[in-house]
C-alpha cells in the first residue's frame, strides 16, 4: 500500500450509538471501508452493551462505560495480525450495539380462536389478550441466535417471533389447566404466573429475559358469547315454579286496576301457570325431572284467597264481590 492511499485511508476513533431511533434493538457501526484506529474511544452508554465480531464469532462484550481499545481492553486483538508484535495499526472488526432497556407494554393477542376442551361446555374457542414486558440481557446470545448480520434488528422483528411463542404457551397453558371457562376470570393471575414460568427458559435462550406477562381478557367468539348470554339468562330465572307463582302474585294488584278487574283475569292465571309448568317440564327443572301436573282449583280455597286479597287492601270490595259471583257460577253450572 502506498503512503498516499494509507493516508487517504478513514479511520473510526471514536464508536458510540445515540439511539435516535425508536425501536431498535441491535445496530451495527457502520465499517464499509473504514477501519478501527489502535486507541479509539468505545463509548457504551447505560441500557447499551456493545458486542464486538472477529471473523464472524464474538470476540468481546462490553457493558457501560468508555474504553480505550487496546490489547488490555480487547485482549481478542492480541490474536490478530501483527497484533503480537504490538504492531500499532487500524483494524478491521465488527461493533454491534444493543439496546437493554426494558420494552414495555408490548401486546399479545390469539390471532385465531384456540380449540379447547371445556370440562362444562365441551368444545369451545376462546381468545386471550395481554401485555408483556422484556430486555435484552445476553447480547452475545441475542448476536447468534436472533440479529446475526443484520445492520438493524428492530422490535417489531423480534416481535413477530416472541407472539408465537407466547401463544403456543397460553394454548397449551388453557389446553392443561382443566379450569371451566366460567372460572378463567378468577385464574387469570395464576395463569399468568404459570404462562410466565414457561416462557422465562424460552426467552433465555435467545438472550432475552422475560420480565412481566399478564394475561388480560379470556373471551369467547361472539356467536358463543351470545349463546353464553342465552343460558345465563335462563339460570337467572331459577327454578321455574316459583318464578311463576312470583309472576302470579305480582300481577294480581295490577289486574284489579284493569278493566274487568280482578274476575278477568282467572284465565290468564291458568293458563300461565299451565305455560311454567310446560317449560318446567321441556327443561327438568328441580331434580331434572318434568313437573306434576297442577291439581284442580278448589272452590273454598279460592274464594278464600280472595277474601285474603280484600282484607290486605290488595282488591277493591268490588272486585271481590265480581270475582266472587264468577267462582260461585262455576258451582252451579
Amino acid at each position: 500500500m502506498s503512503l498516499g492511499s494509507f493516508i487517504r485511508k478513514q479511520f473510526i476513533d471514536i464508536l458510540q450509538w445515540n439511539e435516535d431511533r425508536d425501536g431498535v434493538l441491535a445496530w451495527r457501526h457502520p465499517m464499509q471501508d473504514f477501519e478501527i484506529q489502535y486507541g479509539a474511544s468505545l463509548t457504551v452508554r447505560e441500557s447499551q452493551m456493545a458486542v464486538f465480531v472477529n471473523e464472524g464469532k464474538v470476540a468481546d462484550v462490553f457493558g457501560p462505560g468508555m474504553y480505550k481499545l487496546t490489547t488490555q481492553t480487547l485482549p481478542v486483538l492480541t490474536y490478530l495480525k501483527n497484533w503480537d508484535k504490538l504492531f500499532e495499526s487500524p483494524f478491521k472488526s465488527d461493533v454491534i450495539f444493543f439496546s437493554t432497556r426494558l420494552q414495555l407494554g408490548r401486546r399479545w393477542g390469539t390471532a385465531q380462536p384456540v380449540t379447547l376442551r371445556d370440562a362444562e361446555f365441551g368444545m369451545v374457542r376462546l381468545r386471550a389478550f395481554g401485555v408483556y414486558s422484556y430486555q435484552i440481557t445476553d447480547p452475545g446470545k441475542f448476536y447468534r441466535e436472533i440479529s446475526g448480520t443484520r445492520d438493524v434488528y428492530t422490535v417489531d422483528d423480534l416481535e413477530a417471533q416472541l407472539r408465537n411463542m407466547v401463544v403456543a404457551a397460553m394454548t397449551t397453558a388453557l389446553g392443561g389447566s382443566k379450569v371451566p371457562f366460567l372460572d378463567i376470570a378468577g385464574n387469570q393471575g395464576l395463569m399468568s404466573q404459570s404462562i410466565s414460568e414457561q416462557l422465562a427458559p424460552v426467552f433465555d435462550r435467545y438472550g432475552v429475559k422475560l420480565d412481566n406477562f399478564t394475561v388480560e381478557n379470556v373471551s369467547l367468539p361472539e356467536e358463543l358469547q351470545k349463546a353464553l348470554d342465552t343460558r345465563i339468562s335462563m339460570g337467572m330465572a331459577g327454578d321455574l315454579g316459583k318464578f311463576t307463582q312470583y309472576q302470579t302474585a305480582t300481577s294480581i294488584p295490577l289486574a284489579a286496576q284493569n278493566e274487568g278487574g280482578i274476575a278477568g283475569i282467572g284465565a290468564g292465571l291458568a293458563a300461565g301457570a299451565a305455560l311454567g309448568q310446560t317449560m318446567a317440564a321441556g327443561l327438568g327443572v328441580g331434580q331434572g325431572q318434568a313437573q306434576p301436573a297442577a291439581a284442580p282449583v278448589d272452590p273454598v280455597a279460592r274464594l278464600q284467597q280472595l277474601k285474603d286479597l280484600l282484607d290486605k287492601g290488595l282488591i277493591t270490595a268490588a272486585d271481590y264481590d265480581s270475582a266472587k259471583a264468577e267462582v260461585l257460577k262455576k258451582l252451579t253450572s
